[in-house]
């Protein structure tokens, strides 16, 4: 009989207490109902390379930052080593693959550092097959037709003299972001916090366009279409239409795009025309855009039935079976902070006592109220200093300047909270097929010394 390895995420997500028993500490078949002591701890002091200081606070069953997310650190001798880096033109290589058809890659926390993310480090979010980029980009025809009194075609260059464009930086996040996080695993990419970036978006109000069409009142929602094609290679079948309520599509900040970061908007990215609805799943934010149809009801497009793009609305079991009554579509992203430095698994020299850290933090619809940090556990924590944001839907930066009373392995947690007063949970909650909306309070280890 062969022996089936297991990796240290599944031995935790069946029974956290009794996993901690049996990776660190061999000798003894009791689990333990608390905190690490002993043994236990000695042997998880080793493994994440120091003496763990506020070891009295550290939750039992918590799988350390030190190798949480490490996929492999339990796998077989045979399995590939570490996560696949990206190899694409003008892309930061530090990028992570999700997948390649259709190509999918997240951006590492540590690699959105930056006020404004760099063209080089943001995600790639792709349905069907990329098309070929625009041989004439201000030819490019968008049509708006449907539940208006004057239907048009316009093109990209059109659009340009139109009105003024407005330039907005705002955060685009994927809706599945976070989706690894929940346990047992989620349907989809496995997406980390990397889903997202924040570029300054340039274009004009796609209210303006609307309006010029003439909306009539029986006019709720919007349903958008793009020019990739379906992965099959089949140009009748749908690769994705998605749509937002009237309401949204009117918001000022719901843009008509055709530049990104200063620049023409590249091809990978939707270019040379493409929506940023922000704050929403990034889904909704279409890229390569050619039509709106505005609609009489709700969208029911690719994407938006089912427990596509949609959440539970009574929390089920995870694992179980979905009733797609139970569902109603991800609108508002949820609140979410990270740490963009230092990165997970800092090593700092012996008798260092004091550590610079920053990151980021948004709340979809909602703002950023405050963002606090834990070096002990969650057992006590303090308040980061936010800068402010250049326009809504900007992202909120923060920064802190935290003690270190002695050598030793730390792990630097931080939470978010929004303008609701909701806070990010310790773990992913409200777990439902597709891993929507899951956002654990994110986490990392320093070794001192």
């Amino acid at each position: 009989m062969v022996k089936k390895e297991r990796l240290i995420d599944e031995l935790y997500a069946e029974d956290a207490e009794r996993a901690d028993a049996t990776v660190f500490d061999r000798r003894t078949d009791v689990s333990r109902r608390g905190f690490l002591g002993g043994a236990g701890l000695a042997a998880m002091s080793a493994s994440v390379g120091g003496s763990i200081v506020h070891h009295a606070h550290m939750p039992g069953g918590l799988i350390p930052a030190a190798f949480a997310q490490d996929a492999k650190k339990d796998a077989p001798a045979a399995a590939p080593a570490g996560p696949q880096k990206l190899n694409f033109p003008g892309k930061d290589s530090g990028l992570v693959v999700l997948g390649d058809k259709p190509l999918v890659a997240e951006t590492p926390e540590h690699l959105l550092d930056d006020d404004t993310t760099p063209l080089s480090k943001f995600f790639i979010r792709n349905n069907g097959l990329t098309p070929d980029p625009a041989k004439d980009s201000d030819g490019w025809k968008l049509t708006i037709d449907g539940e208006v009194n004057k239907p048009l075609e316009i093109t990209l260059g059109e659009l340009k003299k139109r009105a003024p464009a407005r330039t907005y930086r705002m955060v685009l996040e994927c809706g599945g972001n976070g989706r690894a996080f929940f346990t047992p695993q989620a349907r989809g990419n496995q997406w980390t916090n990397g889903g997202a970036g924040c570029a300054e978006w340039t274009g004009i109000p796609l209210a303006s366009v609307l309006r010029a069409a003439g909306v009539k009142q029986s006019a709720v929602y919007t349903a958008n279409y793009g020019a990739d094609v379906h992965l099959s290679g089949d140009p009748k079948r749908e690769t994705l239409s998605r749509g937002v309520p009237l309401a949204k599509a009117m918001n000022e900040h719901s843009l008509l795009v055709w530049g990104m970061n200063g620049q023409p908007l590249e091809n990978i990215h939707g270019g040379p025309l493409r929506l940023v609805i922000p704050g929403w799943p990034g889904s909704v934010s279409h890229k390569w855009l050619s039509k709106i149809t505005l609609r009489d009801k709700v969208h029911d497009g690719q994407g938006m039935m089912g427990t596509s793009y949609r959440v539970a609305i009574k929390p089920m079991m995870p694992g179980g079976k979905s009733d797609d009554g139970n569902f109603k579509i991800l609108e508002s992203m949820p609140v979410r902070g990270i740490i963009t430095s230092p990165t997970n698994g800092t090593r700092l020299a012996a008798g260092t006592r004091e550590v610079r850290l920053r990151g980021a933090a948004w709340a979809g619809d909602l703002e950023v109220r405050r963002v606090d940090l834990s070096l002990d556990f969650g057992a006590t924590w303090r308040q980061a200093a936010l800068s402010p944001p250049k326009n809504r839907y900007d992202w909120r930066r923060w920064t802190a300047t935290v003690r270190l009373p002695s050598d030793g392995y730390y792990e630097v947690w931080v939470r978010a909270t929004d303008s609701a007063e909701k806070s990010q949970p310790h773990v992913a909650g409200n777990w439902n097929p597709q891993g929507y909306g899951a956002n654990p309070m994110h986490r990392i280890a320093v070794l001192v010394g």
